[in-house]
């Protein structure tokens, strides 16, 4: 990999580039100092079809200048825009620049139509339908992917319909979570907590603690070895939303429900990641943002 960091490829493609244009002039030159010697008809001596001739007519001159400016203008393109491996260009244009201008000038001109949103509460922009009708395009570009169209969401993606929240489901926990993030881990828990065997019993210890169907002879023998997890999940299983630690007493499941897919969390562990969106949205987007989302949960407040 390090020949790709050093210059060579990049001496190698401006030097490839250039010796193709300048091949272009050599063979445009070549040929048009060649001198094919024309037969008394002028043609070629080439027939189709018992009379049609290949004529031996020169190139029209209009022609050749014209594959002279193309090869001119090639030239400075290469010197105005980056095409000669790392060289910039005069004119230092990329594509990552073009973009950040052009949104720059996005937010300019929705500057204003945001300015209106950013004074209110997310609780009173959820009852505001302009708001909700940019904030559902703002979730559908950003967000849908993962949490569905619907933001409930699928396995290993929460669900923003519920009143489950793993952080939080205040405006600003929201807020908080779009700005910058989440990293989630689940530690694989199988050492700490014994044998297979016991790791089965704590299973059922865990579904017994929604009520969900379980074996409650295993459940009992794996209450004891549920302090392994209780310093994330808390001795009574509820979780803990500092830590974002799930509440296991609730019958909501993220990655699966089931004695197999418990076991599986806790011999394997679990990594989840939600991406940050600041560099991607704006405070206000995210103003909206937050807005809509916390709406899916709870009751819009009524305008004064």
């Amino acid at each position: 990999m390090s020949d790709f960091n050093g210059n060579f490829w990049s001496i190698y493609v401006a030097a490839l580039t250039l010796v193709s244009v300048a091949a272009c002039l050599l063979l445009l030159w070549i040929t048009a100092r060649k001198k094919v010697q024309p037969r008394a008809d002028n043609s070629t001596g080439h027939v189709w079809d018992e009379d049609l001739r290949e004529m031996d007519n020169p190139m029209p001159r209009w022609w050749m200048w014209l594959f002279v400016a193309t090869i001119v203008f090639g030239l400075l393109y290469l010197a105005a825009y980056p095409g000669l491996g790392s060289y910039e260009g005069q004119l230092a244009w990329t594509t990552r620049g073009e973009h950040a201008n052009e949104m720059a000038q996005a937010e300019k001109e929705l500057a204003p139509l945001y300015a209106q949103f950013t004074a209110r509460k997310p609780e009173e922009l959820a009852g505001d339908t302009n708001a909700m009708a940019i904030g559902e395009r703002l979730f559908m570009n950003n967000c849908a992917q993962c949490h569905g169209s619907d933001a409930r969401g699928s396995k290993g993606f929460p669900n923003l319909a519920d009143t489950d929240w793993l952080h939080g489901g205040s405006p600003d926990k929201i807020k908080e979570t779009i700005t910058g993030g989440r990293h989630a881990q689940m530690p694989a828990m199988a050492a700490a907590v014994g044998s297979s065997d016991d790791v089965k019993n704590v299973a059922n210890y865990v579904l017994s603690l929604s009520n969900s169907p379980h074996d409650s002879v295993r459940a009992q023998l794996g209450k004891s070895k549920f302090t392994a997890c209780a310093a994330c999940h808390g001795a009574d299983g509820k979780g803990n939303q500092a830590i974002g630690a799930p509440n296991l007493t609730d019958d909501v499941w993220l990655h699966g429900w089931g004695e197999q897919a418990i076991v599986s969390m806790i011999n394997n562990g679990k990594v989840n990641d939600m991406p940050a969106q600041s560099g991607k949205l704006t405070e206000a987007q995210i103003h909206v943002l937050t807005a809509y989302v916390w709406a899916f949960s709870n009751k819009p407040v009524s305008k004064p």
